[in-house]
């Protein structure tokens, strides 16, 4: 007799499928260590290129190795070539980039405690100013004088006319409203000094002139800048020198610098502060007495456009000079020398009422100069007030 197994449908379609996923289920696990295999490998290799890397000194190299953005950069910057000596060379100059950007914040740092200190000695000499008084006894008191030469007079102001105008009275009359009151003082001149005093002892650098500012011209500027911003004027004294190391080319340097100056400080009166030159006599000394004081005189130079040079507004600067003049005639007769009116230009065609004032001359000292720009200041207050 026969044993029959009798299989049904259903049965087989089970074992099928089971034996299907035992199968993936193999063909997975092989796929994943296979896999891990590989990567082991992969790692492996990266590891030992990291080393031969490390063990050859290759720094690029390392970071390639190790950092992908670091491998991009280098990889763009082959194209230059750069080699680790440059990279080395680099990261020194940027060193010494470094420490020269720390001398000069040191040195601006230094200018700048510098500028504070000059500020604070202006600032204390701007206390110690003493403004002039009034009603002072007034005399001219110069030895051995020179005669005063003038050809033409208005009111109690002479003038030395060089040039071939007839000055009218419409030309003559100060008839003039100072609106900006800002000043301007420079010197086209700044080396022209005085007679040395116990005082103000220097050794010149030139026939009467040093360039040593402290005892020139340009210190007779500072005093009457300090002078005029008592009485609260808007100042701006420049003290470059224009006449060093070159005297040829005085006027055409100054030129600049006034210029350069309206850029910013837009003003009516200009004074370019002078000594009056030698000439014949070194020991002249143009001086008044006021009060109890000695006080070097002072001169107008204006000049017009006789000598072919456009200067259309002369008359103007004339018409100033002769309002301060006056005035000083009022306060302080023999302040003031005779105007002198010339063929030349002087760069006065730069402002409004631009002038030459002569402080002096190579006989007075520093000290009489000095106080001078006391009463000065004083005549110019009671004209622009």
């Amino acid at each position: 007799m026969f044993n029959v197994t009798v299989l049904r449908l259903k049965d087989i379609v089970k074992y099928v499928i089971c034996a299907f996923v035992l199968l993936l289920f193999i063909f997975s696990i092989t796929n994943y260590f296979s896999s891990v295999k590989q990567n082991t490998k992969e790692v492996t290799q990266k590891i030992e290129n990291v080393t031969n890397q490390i063990s050859s000194n290759s720094l690029l190299s390392c970071l390639d190795a190790t950092l992908p953005v670091v491998a991009s950069i280098n990889h763009n910057e082959e194209k230059e070539k750069l080699s680790e000596n440059e990279i080395l060379k680099s990261i020194l100059e940027t060193q010494i980039s470094s420490i020269k950007g720390i001398q000069n914040i040191e040195e601006t740092t230094g200018k700048v405690t510098d500028e504070k200190n000059n500020n604070t000695n202006t600032n204390d000499e701007q206390q110690n100013v003493e403004l002039a008084e009034t009603e002072l006894a007034t005399e001219v008191v110069t030895n051995n004088p020179i005669a005063e030469n003038y050809n033409v007079q208005y009111g109690n102001v002479k003038i030395k006319n060089q040039t071939d105008y007839e000055l009218t009275q419409e030309m003559l009359t100060p008839d003039i409203t100072i609106e900006n009151k800002n000043i301007i003082i420079f010197h086209t001149h700044s080396c022209e000094s005085y007679t040395s005093s116990d005082l103000y002892p220097y050794t010149p650098t030139g026939n009467f002139r040093t360039t040593d500012l402290n005892f020139t011209v340009t210190r007779v500027g500072t005093e009457l800048t300090n002078q005029l911003q008592q009485y609260g004027y808007n100042v701006i004294h420049d003290t470059s020198y224009h006449d060093y190391p070159s005297y040829n080319g005085s006027y055409t340097s100054s030129l600049k610098t006034v210029e350069s100056l309206l850029q910013s400080n837009p003003s009516d009166i200009i004074i370019d502060l002078h000594r009056d030159a030698i000439g014949s006599r070194s020991d002249y000394a143009p001086t008044v007495k006021i009060g109890d004081e000695e006080a070097a005189q002072i001169m107008f130079v204006i000049g017009t456009n006789a000598g072919g040079l456009w200067h259309p507004n002369w008359n103007q600067n004339l018409k100033f000079a002769i309002k301060v003049q006056e005035k000083a005639e009022e306060l302080y007769p023999g302040l003031f020398k005779p105007i002198m009116l010339t063929t030349s230009r002087y760069n006065q065609h730069t402002g409004k009422y631009a002038n030459i004032i002569e402080v002096g001359a190579t006989g007075n000292t520093l000290e009489q100069c000095l106080t001078s720009m006391k009463y000065l200041a004083k005549v110019m207050d009671e004209v622009m007030k």
